[in-house]
């Protein structure tokens, strides 16, 4: 399995028009690409607790992550013209963004990512 992580703030001063745009893209790449095999899209939350979260030295508002069964499937969402006008969007509409490519296992199967 293959996680593609987005992590990213909007513009503090992003028009409400502009934020809709881009949620609708994120639902339209979802629908569309037909490699995904799951999308999700989620919002910071806060539990205060001391220690944990004061040790975090960027604060991102949203998370996406997108799964993907190998790298190729990968690929072909990376190449996809809806994924394309998620990049536009995420290019003139987030202060900051980070976007990482990870294999994932099972925490029982973690042996297998070493080496």
């Amino acid at each position: 399995m293959i996680a593609h992580v987005v992590l990213f703030s909007p513009k503090p001063d992003l028009p409400e028009a502009e934020r809709r745009a881009l949620i609708e893209a994120l639902v339209a790449a979802a629908r569309n690409i037909p490699s995904i095999k799951r999308f999700r899209v989620g919002k910071r939350v806060r539990h205060w607790m001391p220690g944990y979260e004061q040790l975090m030295r960027d604060d991102f508002e949203f998370a996406a992550i997108v799964e993907f069964e190998d790298i190729e499937a990968l690929k072909i969402y990376l190449a996809h013209p809806s994924h394309a006008v998620i990049g536009q969007h995420f290019t003139s509409s987030a202060s900051k963004a980070l976007a990482y490519d990870y294999a994932i296992v099972d925490a029982a199967d973690a042996g297998k990512l070493v080496g």
